[in-house]
């Protein structure tokens, strides 16, 4: 099949899965050559089945012009999107939709980057650059709520890599999966770093008026300086702090997991009370915060960008890591301390469930309420891959 028929083929895919699907999408990407041998494997993050993806349509390749320049699309046609977690998982829900694997968020510690080493690519650069699009996405979602062996179970969604990242303002697929969870009355939430969530409030709205929906902004810090250095293709934190107010006012509950929390870089009194403060005053229905984990893979991926380009921040981080992915016990409580004290007093605990929103979760906290940060790993692990 040649580039172009592929292309064809795509646009035939999106049209069929996403309504409002614009075929000028494409004026931005480039067809390139011929399909992509992958390296597929079992991935936790896609629910364990051994493969992704069927065997005659592995990948099409674009590559990204205008503002996507520098960007390598790898579509893709998923044999399933609704996933479900290895059984002896810690993770608070038992399904996950993921529409794109790789993201250009580029946050230097991200968990999911091991993720791309199990398609043979890298998780530095490939991670951020190589960006595998399931470009059937909403038409499989669709099929799959429709199937009669599908119970209506809650569906996480950004537990990977973030479903709204860049190339979902091209694709849509977050937008058409959004849409048809909402007219099949089926839970769900969604964990992003994007305030490109803002753009599908419509589809928010009209969801959550059938069925249980939840959101939450991941903001780990309002430190412009720490925000340019780790994360340097998310939106800026204050847009993510309004846009927790957006979706708030909108009555739509969603709340924040202050994630993560680097230890000697964005864990200062100050730096932790200004964003615990904004976050409050937003209305976020939680603050949760979160200490920096490393497990194998990414520890070391952390710890070199640091070495190489924050290397007076380095000893003392690779001190900390040394012997575990997570922050000490008690280097955790003080965080939690730190967010406390600028919270409103009912601190309830909340389990990590509750953050995404299960129906059977009691009812949520007062506005403003803090979780206090987990003090050993295996309460942390919910909110984590499993290593």
């Amino acid at each position: 099949m040649s580039p172009g028929d592929r292309c064809a083929q795509t646009k035939r895919a999106l049209h069929q899965g996403a309504r409002g699907y614009d075929e000028r999408m494409f004026d931005m990407l480039v067809p390139v050559g011929d399909p992509v041998a992958f390296r597929w494997k079992k991935a936790d993050d896609d629910g364990g089945q051994p493969m992704l993806f069927a065997e005659e349509e592995l990948v099409d390749r674009h590559l990204g012009i205008g503002e996507y320049r520098g960007l390598e699309f790898l579509h893709v046609n998923a044999r399933r999107l609704i996933n479900e977690v290895p059984a002896g998982s810690h993770m608070p829900f038992r399904f996950t939709i993921n529409a794109y694997r790789g993201c250009s968020h580029a946050c230097a510690y991200c968990f999911a980057r091991p993720t791309h080493e199990y398609l043979g690519l890298g998780m530095g650069e490939d991670f951020e650059r190589k960006l595998v699009v399931k470009v059937n996405a909403v038409e499989r979602v669709r099929a799959e709520l429709r199937s009669p062996r599908w119970n209506g179970a809650h569906i996480a969604m950004g537990t990977n890599t973030d479903p709204y990242q860049r190339a979902e303002g091209r694709y849509h697929l977050t937008r058409g999966i959004v849409e048809a969870l909402g007219e099949a009355r089926n839970p769900f939430s969604i964990l992003t770093k994007s305030t490109l969530i803002l753009r599908d409030l419509d589809l928010l709205v009209a969801a959550a008026s059938r069925t249980d929906v939840h959101c939450n902004l991941s903001i780990g810090t309002l430190d412009e300086d720490v925000w340019k250095a780790t994360e340097p293709g998310t939106p800026h934190p204050r847009r993510r702090v309004e846009a927790v107010r957006r979706l708030n006012d909108a009555g739509i509950p969603t709340g924040v997991l202050v994630a993560p929390i680097i230890p000697g870089w964005s864990d200062a009194p100050e730096q932790l009370e200004e964003v615990a403060a904004a976050c409050v005053e937003a209305g976020a229905t939680f603050v949760t915060p979160i200490a920096l984990h490393l497990r194998r893979g990414v520890k070391e991926h952390f710890l070199a960008f640091v070495e190489q380009h924050h290397p007076a921040r380095h000893d003392a981080l690779a001190r900390r890591y040394a012997r575990s992915a997570y922050l000490s016990p008690r280097e955790q409580a003080v965080i939690a301390a730190r967010l406390h004290a600028v919270v409103v007093p009912d601190r309830r605990r909340r389990s990590a469930a509750d953050t995404f929103g299960h129906p059977a979760s009691p009812a949520p906290a007062p506005r403003g309420a803090v979780v206090p940060a987990t003090t050993t790993p295996a309460e942390q692990l919910p909110l984590l891959p499993p290593l």
